[in-house]
């Protein structure tokens, strides 16, 4: 009996909490998600910030002391800006595929017999990168204004495809001074870069392997130290104790982080522009 009465309070509760969670949200809740970013907005790329090279600092500091410290952020360092530029050739990547797609867009706007401003104007179709490249083209071309001008100053704060902005403001420059029907200029150039992007994202996967060959090696060093610690050659101990044990922990740690670098910048470089 005395179970049977507990347990009714609690099913009544449970039941006003389930009912509590079915009720619709607040109007004030429905009012703040209009702040929340939409689906169509581009989302500013956050650069990592300070705090892996301070937490990397702080583990060198407790395992190996103050040289422990100096390797630490040497370390948190190369892997922030190796994070940063591997975000930056994403970046790219994207802003050149949905440019490439805008650029066939237009092309085909006015091979439909459009007007140019109005194939610019068309910007809110493209994807969120590429309309803010072709923003002020837009802009430029709505007033009357040089459109050529125009995409070079929007390939201003987008400088990883400033080289293909380039090819489309002389495209459209060309149509200007000598009448060349802009339809057939841009077209090429949208078939132009397509190809370009197909060829970047062949190569980009072509390198995936030597980038995990780079990573393996650059890992190696430490998988060895956790190995000699495992069979009880101590060779933590061997880099804290003694002068010569820290001076071979900074330059066994210069040494890896340069190579990742280097080899970061020869993958890199690899890959066409």
């Amino acid at each position: 009996m005395v179970a049977a009465s507990c347990a009714a309070p609690a099913g009544a509760l449970l039941c006003l909490a389930a009912a509590l969670l079915c009720l619709p949200p607040p109007v004030a809740v429905g009012r703040l998600g209009a702040f929340r970013p939409r689906a169509g907005r581009p989302r500013r790329s956050r650069a990592p910030g300070a705090a892996p090279v301070v937490a990397a600092g702080a583990g060198g500091l407790l395992l190996a002391g103050p040289v422990g410290a100096l390797a630490g952020l040497l370390v948190g360092a190369t892997l922030r800006r190796h994070r940063a530029a591997r975000r930056v050739e994403a970046g790219a990547a994207a802003t050149a595929t949905e440019l490439a797609s805008a650029v066939a867009r237009m092309a085909d706007e006015l091979a439909a017999g459009a007007h140019p401003a109005t194939a610019l104007a068309g910007t809110t179709a493209d994807g969120p990168r590429a309309r803010a490249v072709l923003t002020p083209a837009a802009d430029a071309g709505g007033l009357g204004d040089d459109v050529p001008s125009a995409l070079r100053r929007g390939a201003g704060a987008h400088p990883e495809v400033a080289a293909e902005v380039e090819r489309l403001a002389a495209a459209w420059a060309l149509s200007d001074r000598c009448g060349v029907p802009l339809a057939a200029l841009l077209s090429g150039a949208a078939a132009d870069l397509a190809w370009r992007v197909r060829f970047a994202a062949r190569v980009r996967a072509e390198l995936a392997g030597p980038r995990a060959t780079a990573g393996v090696l650059t890992a190696l060093p430490a998988l060895g130290l956790g190995l000699g610690q495992l069979v009880g050659a101590d060779p933590v101990g061997v880099l804290r104790g003694g002068l010569l044990g820290q001076a071979l922990l900074v330059v066994g740690v210069a040494l890896a982080c340069a190579g990742l670098a280097w080899t970061g910048q020869i993958l890199r470089a690899a890959v066409p522009r």
